[in-house]
């Protein structure tokens, strides 16, 4: 059995698509699971409860923790940890392996490119929680307490991805005939992963037991490109003039006075004001795969 805690999200629907290729036991795992694939087991759960998560847990070979939050620095500083904690105990009680999917917060500002050896240095509140999990489970690990890895994603683009940055700002807005939009610099170069790409990093990792016990990072395109070259494929494969509207820092604060959920992401306009560059050649390397180019992810995307 290989469980999915956290399911219905755009990761762990393309992993269930992607894990039938090892397995036909998937159990899907949240408040209200949906199947993917006809042979999916599906169980209600809240993993804020510990018995809860170890029913889910149990009987499980390898167990993903792809759970989303609300994105509020109070409810991740509340909630991570009791998750983290719970997940971790529920594993170590059935000697199950986890895979851990995460995002590169607790890297903080990175000058030059991020990789799997990038020490934890976060600058923000939501970057801060990031690096106390990941700590808590490397510590684990590193007891031989529990086999375990970590995959970590760049922003988001690709079908269905309806959170990630590339389809809210750009892709998005180019469907529906309106400008897209960028938070900060279009200068500066931003790495973006394809969700198709991520989960399939996940799902072989998962399933490689030499890939254990190692911090990883999902399979993304190398093209050093602008967000202004990504909006230009957009809108060029949209088959629109080039056109876009930045929203700098000052602007997102005047913002955030009348859109609550715009008050999280001023911390987080680092990675919109320098390069934001992220390395994936140690999975590349060590798999001898190739990450879907930009054009290709952002043409399917607008399919």
């Amino acid at each position: 059995m290989q469980t999915i805690l956290g399911a219905n999200g755009i990761i762990a629907q393309e992993l269930s698509k992607q894990l039938v290729s090892y397995t036909k036991q998937i159990r899907q795992v949240s408040r209200n699971p949906r199947k993917v694939n006809n042979t999916d087991e599906l169980m209600k759960a809240d993993l804020l409860n510990y018995d809860q998560t170890e029913k889910a847990v149990a009987g499980s070979e390898v167990v993903y923790l792809l759970a989303g939050l609300k994105y509020n620095s109070k409810v991740w500083q509340e909630q991570w940890p009791k998750i983290m904690g719970n997940v971790i105990d529920a594993c170590k009680k059935h000697n199950s392996k986890l895979v851990f999917f995460d995002n590169v917060y607790s890297y903080g500002l990175v000058k030059g490119p991020m990789t799997e050896t990038t020490p934890f240095n976060p600058v923000s509140k939501k970057g801060e929680v990031r690096a106390q999990i990941a700590t808590r489970l490397l510590d684990e690990v590193k007891n031989k307490n529990l086999n375990a890895l970590i995959v970590r994603a760049a922003d988001f683009y690709g079908p269905n991805a309806a959170l990630g940055i590339g389809n809210v700002m750009v892709t998005d807005k180019v469907k529906a005939n309106k400008t897209p939009q960028w938070l900060g610099s279009t200068k500066k170069i931003h790495t973006m992963t394809y969700t198709p790409d991520a989960a399939k990093t996940v799902a072989l990792l998962g399933n490689t037991l030499t890939a254990y016990n190692q911090t990883w990072h999902a399979l993304t395109s190398q093209e050093k490109i602008t967000a202004e070259d990504y909006i230009r494929m957009a809108c060029e494969l949209g088959q629109q003039n080039y056109k876009v509207q930045t929203l700098p820092k000052l602007g997102v604060q005047l913002v955030s006075l009348f859109v609550p959920i715009m008050r999280e992401f001023p911390e987080m306009m680092y990675q919109y004001e320098q390069d934001y560059i992220f390395d994936s050649s140690k999975f590349a390397n060590a798999f001898n795969v190739e990450a879907i180019s930009y054009r290709e992810g952002i043409a399917a995307t607008l399919r």
